[in-house]
């Protein structure tokens, strides 16, 4: 049985990049939500409208794969322009396949210990 994924990331907005930023993200929601697997897709902005933190729930590896493939092919150089990668940690056990995307954006692995989540 396939099991969620989830990640958060910490990001920094680049100077002078908010603006185009936050229309990207909106872009970005609007995209990811008609994906079926995705099940939570949330940004998180600071007080200093530079800190960001993103946390993404998948139902399994390959519904997290299909949106990075699309999320690359729509958004990815755009994205990388406007902010820096602080951290990126991933929660459960991902697939060679998932890993193999993941594994360039500096992720750290967390597996399942105990606990369950709702809905």
């Amino acid at each position: 049985m396939s099991e969620p994924i989830s990640w958060h990331v910490e990001l920094e907005v680049r100077e002078g990049q908010l603006d185009a930023f936050r229309a990207l993200t909106n872009k970005m929601v609007e995209a990811t939500r008609g994906e079926r697997g995705a099940m939570i897709y949330e940004r998180f902005i600071g007080g200093d409208n530079r800190s960001v933190h993103v946390y993404e729930r998948y139902v399994d590896c390959a519904a997290a794969v299909a949106h990075l493939e699309a999320f690359r092919t729509a958004f990815g150089e755009r994205f990388a322009a406007m902010i820096g990668r602080k951290s990126f940690t991933v929660f459960g056990t991902p697939t060679p396949e998932l890993r193999r995307i993941l594994d360039p954006l500096g992720a750290t692995y967390f597996a399942r210990l105990g606990g369950f989540s709702r809905g």
